[in-house]
C-alpha cells in the first residue's frame, strides 16, 4: 500500500513501468564472537543459574553456591583465553606450551562435565518429587536444551584440542541464544566474516523496496527466481530487473526470462559471442550502470538500524527486517509528500 501510494504520487495518471534492482547484504545478529570455549561457558552459565532458581523456589539447597560455581567456570575460561601458541623455533618449547594448552582445556572440560552431571542428577530428583509448577517444568526444558549445547561444545573442544581434529563447518553453532546465526564471508575488504543472516532486497527505480527475503542457508543464486516472482506478484507492472553475477545460473536465466520482459543477469566466466553481444548492448550496459543504486537502499536500511538485529529468535529476526523495510518505504513516501508540498508552496508564492 505504501509503495503503490508513492508510485501514484510520481505517476498520478498511469502505473509506471517498474525497473528493479536486486542485491543481498548481511544483517548481523546480536551475538558475541563465538569460540567453542566461550559458547560452553554461555551454556554452563545459563544452566547453573536456572537450576539454582528452581531449587531455591522448591527449598532444595544443592545449588546455593551457584554464583561461586559460575565464577569458577569463568576463571577457567579466562585462563584458557590468555594462553597463546608458542612462536619459538625450539620444538621442545612448542611442545611444552601445546601440552599446557591441552591440560588447561581438559581441566576446563572436566569441571564443566562434572557440573553437567550434577544438573542432570538434580533434574532427576526434581522429577521424582513431582512438585514442580508448569512454569518450572518449562524452565527445566530450557535447562535440558542448554545441557545439549554444553555436551556438544565439550565434545568439540576435546576433538579440536586434545585429538587435534578439525571440526566440520556444518557441525558448528555460532550462538546458543541465536542458533540461526550463520558465519558469512562475502569477501569485503577489512570484513573477513559477518555473523548473522543474509537479506535480499529488490527495489524499483524510485527507491521503494518491492520485495525482500531473509535467506536461511541460501546463496544469491538460490533466491533470484523467488525474489523476481514475489515482486511480480505484488506489482504486475514490474517489467525488468538487474542482478549481479552472484545470482547467475543457467536455470535462473531461463526462469527469469519467463517472469520478466527484460532481465539483466551477467554471466559468470567466459562469455560466448552471443553473450558478449547481449552484455555489450547499450540497454544492458545502461542497466548495469544503474544497478549500483540498490546499494543506496541497502545503505539506508543499515544506517537506520538494519545493520544489526536486536530482536530474538528467527521469527523476531524476520519481523525486525520486515518492519525496517516498511519504515524505509514510509520514509520515502514522506519525502515525496514533503517535496510535493514544497512545490505547491513555491507555486503559491509565485502567484
Amino acid at each position: 500500500m505504501v509503495v503503490k501510494t508513492g508510485q501514484s504520487i510520481i505517476s498520478p495518471n498511469q502505473d509506471p513501468q517498474l525497473k528493479g534492482s536486486c542485491d543481498s547484504f548481511v544483517v548481523e545478529t546480536d551475538v558475541h564472537y563465538p569460540t567453542d570455549t566461550n559458547l560452553l561457558f554461555d551454556a554452563m552459565r545459563k544452566m547453573i543459574s536456572l537450576i539454582a532458581i528452581i531449587c531455591s523456589e522448591v527449598g532444595i539447597t544443592a545449588w546455593r553456591q551457584s554464583h561461586h560455581n559460575i565464577i569458577k567456570v569463568k576463571r577457567l575460561l579466562r585462563s584458557i583465553q590468555k594462553l597463546r601458541r608458542s612462536t619459538s623455533k625450539d620444538e621442545a618449547k612448542k611442545q611444552i606450551r601445546d601440552q599446557l594448552i591441552i591440560a588447561e582445556n581438559q581441566n576446563y572440560v572436566d569441571v564443566c562435565q562434572d557440573f553437567v552431571l550434577r544438573v542432570k542428577e538434580t533434574i532427576r530428583i526434581l522429577g521424582e518429587l513431582g512438585i514442580l509448577s508448569m512454569g518450572q517444568q518449562v524452565r527445566l526444558i530450557c535447562i535440558e536444551e542448554y545441557i545439549r549445547h554444553a555436551e556438544r561444545q565439550i565434545d568439540q573442544i576435546q576433538r579440536r584440542v586434545v585429538l587435534d581434529e578439525k571440526i566440520p563447518h556444518d557441525e558448528k553453532v555460532f550462538s546458543i541464544f541465536e542458533p540461526h546465526t550463520e558465519w558469512i564471508s562475502k569477501g569485503k575488504a577489512g570484513v573477513p566474516q559477518e555473523l548473522g543472516l543474509s537479506v535480499c532486497v529488490l527495489k524499483d527505480q524510485y527507491g521503494f523496496i518491492l520485495h525482500h527475503q531473509v535467506m536461511e542457508q541460501q546463496t544469491d543464486s538460490q533466491v533470484a527466481v523467488a525474489m523476481a516472482q514475489g515482486a511480480k506478484d505484488r506489482f504486475e507492472n514490474l517489467t525488468s530487473c538487474s542482478f549481479d553475477k552472484g545470482f547467475y545460473s543457467p536455470e535462473n536465466k531461463g526462469q527469469l526470462a519467463n517472469i520478466l520482459d527484460y532481465v539483466v543477469l551477467p554471466k559468470k566466466g567466459r562469455l560466448s559471442a552471443k553473450d558478449k553481444q547481449i552484455e555489450h548492448s547499450e540497454e544492458f550496459v545502461e542497466s548495469r550502470r544503474k544497478h549500483s543504486a540498490v546499494e543506496s537502499s541497502i545503505n539506508a536500511l543499515e544506517n537506520h538500524g538494519l545493520d544489526r538485529c536486536l530482536d530474538h529468535g528467527l521469527h523476531g529476526f524476520k519481523r525486525y527486517t520486515a518492519l525496517a523495510v516498511l519504515a524505509r518505504n514510509i520514509q520515502l513516501l514522506g519525502h515525496l509528500l514533503q517535496h510535493k508540498e514544497l512545490k505547491r508552496q513555491k507555486r503559491r508564492k509565485a502567484a
